[in-house]
């Protein structure tokens, strides 16, 4: 059922983590104040999804306007194609299109960019905070010190990244790996054991007593330096010191009268404006269900193909508001016809945690981070208790590409927070985590919103597609009417009934009179809460 609240509502994957959140509102903090306080609990109670070493982006409406935060962190100074690509050839163009398949190893030290969750949570309180930064931590920090029992969701994923790690080898950086993550000797915590992580709660009070200066010019960035100096990383400590967070400008898509804002690369979020956009042409209401859902697909496709033709750092990127032009988007709306078309570019998986919160005076927040991959690259700096991402993995090997490897770059990233509004007032913050799924999640989300007149839980809860690779779809099982319709379009359709395989989101919509109703991924084990 949706969640109505008068005051303020924060919808998290973790209850815990919601329930932290909906403190810091009731302490007084603002929308801010809460999805910190959540996302920072988020990386003690799902670590598998992100963490301490991870990436956040996010948007904000701040009661006039929004605000978007590019919180990701760049490759090493040292990192440089020749280092990865020896021997390795550059992947197939596709016609300008990026083939999102590794150009790094996922695992190890190769593929580790600056961590910039912790500058993101900074940041965000430095502009739009109100309760004291290291109060934000209270909740993570005992969760860490004194444990909490594992969730389903959570201890499933947890399983498949610790019989992963099992098969990856002895290289000394990830020895820590099976130390912190694991226990009895190697398995995962199982669904309600208790798990507690206390080297992690000294490092979360290192970040919350400095404002996470100890992690990038402090004792941790010290520990890190040394850490990769021992067992061959390329990190270093003035990789860390250089880090920066960059306000950046939402971009906007129309659909049915509404504002979809997504943020500008190096996130993959103009695939779902370009999917949007087409869309918007179409009177999906005077189709078939069969015909509108083939057209969905159809137009992720098309946005996927901008998406991996031109996301990269935003100093190497073109810009990406060109791709929305109308006559452009009416090209590739006609472009769409009754057959599937192959689409380009592999699927890139996920690892990533989404929130949002919204309290009394109108501040909304929409929030995502991540390690990528299942904890990231597997390399856990010893005594700290976090590991560190693996965001390498999106560059590419292609020297035309704008997003080929180089020092000091960000990558293609993958994790993409939304806002919508009407007519420039806000209805509210979503969002969708899933990798490739992601851009898909919005387009589906607010599909099920403004054409079938859902709220924010039946919109999460309705059944999803995905599109895979090439014309490979997969579908929930609320979706097997469709089957055969898509099948004879030339769509390779397989009904997948795991819910993991198609994300997890949360919503959050103002109401017209006061207030909010919120809803949080039935896939998942979390909550939407509010006062």
């Amino acid at each position: 059922m949706p969640v109505y609240a008068p005051r303020g509502a924060v919808a998290t994957s973790q209850p815990l983590a919601t329930a932290a959140g909906l403190v810091a509102l009731r302490r007084g903090g603002s929308a801010v104040d809460a999805a910190l306080a959540a996302a920072v609990a988020l990386t003690v109670v799902q670590p598998g999804s992100n963490g301490i070493g991870g990436d956040l982006f996010a948007i904000v409406w701040d009661g006039t306007r929004l605000h978007g935060l590019n919180a990701s962190g760049r490759s090493p100074a040292a990192l440089t194609r020749d280092i990865v690509g020896a021997g390795v050839p550059a992947p197939p163009s596709h016609g300008g299109a990026q083939a999102v398949a590794p150009a790094l190893p996922s695992r190890g030290w190769l593929p580790v960019t600056v961590p910039g969750a912790p500058a993101g949570w900074r940041d965000l309180h430095a502009r739009f905070g109100r309760l004291p930064f290291a109060v934000l931590f209270d909740d993570a920090i005992a969760y860490a010190a004194g444990g909490f029992p594992v969730s389903p969701r959570v201890a499933t994923a947890w399983g498949s990244s610790v019989a992963l790690h099992a098969s990856l080898g002895d290289a000394p950086e990830l020895a820590e790996f099976a130390k912190v993550f694991t226990v009895d000797g190697g398995r995962a915590p199982r669904a309600g054991e208790r798990w507690s992580n206390p080297d992690m709660a000294r490092t979360l009070g290192l970040i919350a007593e400095t404002g996470a200066g100890a992690f990038y010019t402090g004792e941790i960035a010290v520990a890190l330096d040394a850490y990769a100096r021992s067992t061959g990383g390329l990190l270093t400590g003035d990789d860390l010191a250089a880090h920066a967070s960059v306000w950046v400008e939402p971009v906007p898509a129309s659909y049915r009268g509404h504002e979809v804002w997504e943020l500008p690369p190096n996130g993959q979020g103009i695939a779902a404006s370009v999917a949007l956009s087409i869309l918007d042409g179409f009177d999906l209401a005077a189709i078939a269900p069969e015909e509108r859902l083939h057209r969905r697909i159809e137009a992720i496709k098309l946005g996927f193909a901008d998406a991996h033709r031109c996301v990269a750092d935003p100093s190497c990127a073109p810009d990406v508001t060109g791709l929305l032009a109308a006559d452009r988007v009416g090209v590739l709306r006609a472009s769409i016809g009754d057959r599937a078309a192959p689409g380009v570019g592999e699927p890139a998986r996920g690892g990533t945690v989404y929130l949002c919160a919204a309290d009394a005076d109108g501040t909304m927040v929409s929030l995502i981070q991540s390690t990528y991959l299942g904890f990231g690259s597997h390399v856990v700096l010893p005594g700290y208790g976090f590991g560190l991402q693996n965001r390498g993995v999106g560059f590419s090997l292609d020297p035309a590409h704008p997003n080929v490897v180089a020092p000091g770059k960000r990558p293609y990233h993958t994790i993409v927070p939304a806002f919508l509004t009407r007519a420039g007032a806000p209805v509210g913050p979503f969002g969708v985590m899933g990798g490739h799924l992601q851009p898909q999640g919005h387009v589906q989300v607010v599909g099920a919103t403004l054409d079938d007149g859902m709220d924010p839980q039946e919109a999460l809860g309705a059944p999803r597609w995905y599109w895979h690779a090439g014309r490979s779809v997969r579908l929930e099982p609320g979706l097997a009417w469709a089957a055969t319709d898509l099948a004879r379009r030339g769509h390779e359709v397989e009904i997948d009934a795991d819910p993991s395989a198609y994300g997890y989101g949360q919503a959050i919509w103002r109401l017209p009179d006061g207030g909010y109703v919120a809803g949080s991924e039935p896939r998942a084990d979390g909550c939407a809460m509010g006062y």
